[in-house]
């Protein structure tokens, strides 16, 4: 038994000698004070080339290791089961003698793992002394006006500050910034700032606006009693007061209200008017000022834009209200057309349901036959034709109600090879403004080292020296390409991977999700690249208030990576104070992972 482990094992280890061989001019490209962990990238990859879960059954039969913890020091790990598995034959009378092969000192799990840490503690900031995983959050476009939200954040616990280049402005992101880099202090340093490129739009085109009408509703009980009434109030958004005006009502604009006619109101008076229905409803004024009325009802009123309500004192007439959002629920087997133009379309009740999509480039490479996914996977469905200005799609997943398409949702074409550039013009005219601002850049959509070079020498025309680099894994193509990415990535001086676990579920597929973010974990682990963990962590937590148990398990996932980034919310404090509660309890039970290593057919150098 241990003479065919020796075996096994020295073979094994000869195919990691050689794939360095192979990819020497790679590993040399690369910074020097990433090489150790270029080499351990290409062992590590090399390694997964090959089933292992025969070995490592036979290894643990014997009492050793199983090879399930080697990432951050696949040679060094190895060279030590060698040893300890020729030990062993030699108290069985075996001669102990090592090959000496002239290979240089291994790299071992332990001195990679302090390699890891050394690189998270560069790209993320500092460990906290209660918890090693990092916490990100997405700010907010509140975030630029309120500095106390922002210092409310970093209070609770976030470590670094994702700004989204997707929205807002340059004015707004330097406002948050400049909050940012005021929090700083002796005990802890001033969060971090990654700015996020959008990357090329994949998106549907606009609907035409509906009507601008407003429902409003009592609550009720199971039983139809009203608990509460409707409340509106009409006038500013703001009576001045600081507090929203109308409770937990909505607030409905008033068109040039008569002064005098708000100010000869008092509580108790009634209002009358014909809703959007035209159904006649009485409303009493539970209170008044200069700004407005809050009126109450325990009917259902449907406001709209230029509604009359008559008043014991005048009339006053409804402001324009927000156009009602549109959509088209389409069901299995129906068509939905894609169109190059973005001409907003009316939302039809019948197929052919016709919608823009945002990249012209889908309109060349888009296949017959080819997967497409909308609204994050909500509606799926399979190319029949497309003929340069049209994609026409069969549907093949909608839900047994169907679903909504609506506008600005995003597209995804997992099947098809996009040839366009993960850099878009908007996305290099933002760089002077990362270059001025920012601690990292996180480059959405990147798909090979080409892209990869491409951010590299944006960087460096700007001088951007001390600009880290985090890549953005949410596509399959990203996922296939990611040892050659982080090779083209260890130029630079720190690198970070976010597994964007939205995009990429819908990529690969739901049912895949699972394994492909251990898979990401362990590589990024072998190059010693920290991980930051991402999409709808405490997701319900950070917008209703309350998690759900499944969030909870999937953010004591988290612990695992280096950073977990939470997305904006109006709970976001407690969303923050849970996980880093959760990440401090979870590290204290486990660090990184203990695997089968079956073969890996995803990657290859």
């Amino acid at each position: 038994m241990t003479a065919h482990l020796v075996s096994e094992l020295t073979d094994l280890r000869e195919r990691l000698l050689d794939a360095e061989a192979e990819h020497a001019a790679l590993i040399e490209r690369v910074r020097e004070r990433h090489r150790p962990s270029a080499r351990n990238l290409v062992h590590y990859v090399a390694l997964r080339g090959t089933d292992l879960r025969p070995l490592q059954d036979a290894l643990s039969e014997v009492g050793l290791s199983s090879l399930g913890r080697m990432e951050a020091g696949v040679l060094g790990h190895l060279d030590a089961v060698l040893r300890a598995v020729r030990a062993v034959r030699a108290l069985d009378g075996a001669p102990a003698a090592e090959p000496d092969d002239g290979a240089p000192s291994a790299l071992t799990p332990a001195v990679g793992r302090e390699i890891l840490e050394r690189n998270a503690n560069a790209l993320l900031g500092p460990m906290r002394q209660d918890r090693q995983t990092r916490v990100m959050v997405t700010m907010p476009s509140e975030a630029a006006t309120d500095p106390e939200l922002v210092r409310g954040m970093a209070a609770a616990g976030m470590d670094l500050a994702r700004v989204n280049c997707a929205h807002d402005g340059e004015d707004a992101w330097a406002a948050m910034i400049d909050t940012l880099r005021g929090l700083g202090s002796e005990e802890r340093p001033a969060p971090r700032v990654a700015m996020d490129l959008a990357g090329p739009k994949l998106r549907t085109g606009p609907l035409e606006p509906g009507p601008r009408v407003l429902k409003v509703k009592p609550s009720r009980d199971d039983g139809g009693q009203v608990l509460e009434p409707s409340r509106v109030w009409l006038g500013a958004a703001s009576d001045g007061a600081g507090e929203h005006p109308a409770g937990d009502g909505v607030v409905v604009p008033l068109q040039d209200p008569d002064v005098q006619v708000l100010a000869a109101l008092e509580p108790g008076d009634e209002v009358d008017l014909k809703d959007a229905r035209g159904s006649r409803r009485t409303l009493m004024v539970e209170r008044v000022s200069g700004a407005g009325l809050l009126v109450s009802t325990v009917r259902t009123v449907y406001w709209e834009t230029g509604m009359r309500v008559d008043t014991p004192h005048g009339p006053l007439t409804v402001g324009e209200l927000p156009p009602l959002e549109q959509s088209m629920r389409v069901q299995v087997g129906e068509d939905v057309v894609l169109t190059r133009s973005m001409q907003a379309r009316p939302a039809v009740a019948a197929p052919p349901y016709r919608i823009g999509c945002s990249l012209e480039q889908a309109f060349r490479d888009v296949s017959v036959g080819e997967r497409v996914w909308i609204d994050d996977g909500r509606i799926g469905g399979e190319v029949t034709a497309n003929d340069g200005e049209e994609i026409t799609l069969t549907v093949t997943n909608a839900g047994p109600a169907g679903a909504k398409l609506k506008a600005e949702k995003g597209i995804n074409f997992p099947d098809t090879a996009l040839e366009i550039p993960a850099l878009t013009a908007e996305d290099l005219s933002h760089i002077p403004f990362v270059a001025s601002h920012a601690d990292m850049v996180n480059m959405s959509f990147v798909r090979s080292a080409a892209d990869v070079a491409r951010l590299i020498e944006a960087l460096e025309e700007q001088d951007a020296k001390d600009v880290d680099v985090t890549l953005k894994i949410e596509t399959v193509a990203a996922f296939e390409q990611l040892p050659l990415m982080l090779l083209e990535a260890m130029r630079w001086n720190d690198v970070g991977v976010m597994i964007a676990r939205g995009d990429l579920a819908v990529e690969a597929g739901f049912e895949r999700m699972a394994e492909l973010q251990e898979e990401i974990l362990w590589l990024c682990e072998a190059a010693h690249v920290p991980a930051i963990w991402a999409t709808q962590i405490l997701e319900s937590l950070a917008k209703k208030g309350l998690p759900s148990r499944a969030e909870i398990t999937d953010a004591a996932m988290a612990q695992r990576a280096e950073a977990a980034m939470l997305n904006k919310g109006p709970y976001i404090e407690d969303a923050i104070t849970s996980l880093g509660d959760i990440l401090a309890r979870m590290g204290g039970h486990t660090r990184k992972k203990g695997d089968m290593l079956r073969r890996l057919e995803s990657w290859s150098l």
